[in-house]
């Protein structure tokens, strides 16, 4: 567009009239040339903000704290494996090794730890991960996971002396003859209190029998390729013949992932449950965790965010736990700790594990 021409007024004379023509033409090309400087500084700036932000912040847009999903590969499949007589091959998207890894890295005395980056499929770190030793509580994780996998949670189940049938003294959820509870609160009350009488009535009610149900584990460890591992009861008191090691729990807890109620279970510190009692008044407990963790009892690394786990000790098996977390970017990390010397000891050691999580 032309600038347009005023007339010239009369008391300017023509010289005069044509500087100022040009002083005013030289000011307007400026203001253009201001005006375009804005306009490229602008969409230089919104290029690099869209930059900032497709490449830097949405490639780490991952919550730290979500809820795990069963749709997550790393969760494992949700189809359930026929039964048979032998173990299915191993899916490719397992963490795999052949012995230790990165063993020298940190001094745990356990007997057996393990680290495993459960989205990028490594083994971070491995001590005698394969070594058959008795698993005590952890042995509840193969529990929920066969109940979850083979029972109706809405059951309605009736305490039986079977309840009792366990070693005096152990932890129990003060279960009741006669009470009568859902198998989704047994669940809860075995994971999180770690009742060994909530388990045995999760097996009579699923299996038809502790036997039966524990039949029912020993399979679906075939199914998962857990050849390491044997079972002879539904809770993990010492008895012979019952052992697993701290690869084959990575491979039951995988497992176990892909249900949400588990997940949602072992992220508790406690659990309020409301059930009927044998003459049918109501009843009330309140189940607290186990884990130190989840308590704040124990304080975990900065570099990772504690999801949940089952501790699980004994006499014979130590102090063990098996562990969910994430690092900070939300990636999924499994990590074992098997026969500490202590409970104490047990949450230091799993700090020296989880310290090669990457930062």
């Amino acid at each position: 567009m032309k600038r347009k021409q005023l007339k010239k007024p009369d008391y300017y004379s023509e010289r005069e009239w044509r500087r100022i023509q040009a002083k005013e033409a030289q000011e307007e090309k400026k203001m253009r040339q201001l005006f375009l400087s804005v306009c490229i500084l602008l969409l230089l700036t919104a290029a690099m903000v869209f930059a900032l932000y497709y490449f830097v912040l949405r490639s780490h847009d991952t919550e730290l704290r979500q809820p795990f999903s069963a749709s997550w590969s790393a969760a494992g499949s949700s189809a359930a494996p026929e039964l048979g007589g032998t173990a299915k091959a191993m899916a490719g998207d397992l963490c795999v090794t052949a012995g230790d890894v990165n063993a020298d890295s940190i001094f745990i005395t356990a007997t057996e730890g393990a680290l495993f980056d459960v989205s990028g499929r490594n083994v971070c770190y491995a001590k005698n991960i394969f070594e058959e030793r008795s698993p005590a509580s952890l042995t509840k994780v193969m529990t929920a996971l066969v109940a979850l996998k083979y029972g109706n949670p809405d059951q309605l189940v009736t305490v039986t002396e079977t309840a009792f049938n366990i070693e005096t003294g152990s932890s129990v959820c003060e279960l009741h003859l006669g009470d009568v509870l859902t198998l989704k609160q047994l669940l809860y009350g075995m994971l999180i209190a770690s009742g060994n009488d909530a388990a045995m009535m999760i097996a009579e009610t699923v299996g038809g029998s502790v036997s039966g149900f524990v039949d029912m584990m020993n399979q679906e460890a075939l199914n998962l390729g857990a050849t390491r591992t044997h079972f002879q009861n539904p809770h993990g008191l010492t008895q012979e013949g019952h052992y697993t090691c701290a690869y084959d729990m990575y491979l039951i807890f995988r497992a176990a992932m892909q249900y949400d109620m588990f997940m949602d279970i072992i992220s508790r510190n406690n659990y309020y449950a409301e059930y009927k009692d044998a003459t049918g008044d109501a009843y009330a407990m309140t189940w607290e965790t186990t884990d130190l963790y989840l308590t704040g009892q124990a304080q975990e690394p900065d570099n990772v965010i504690i999801y949940g786990g089952k501790t699980g000790t004994t006499e014979s098996a130590g102090a063990c736990l098996v562990l969910l977390t994430k690092d900070l970017y939300g990636n999924p990390y499994i990590s074992v700790v098997m026969n500490s010397d202590s409970h104490d000891t047990l949450y230091v050691e799993m700090n020296q594990v989880l310290s090669l999580v990457p930062a």
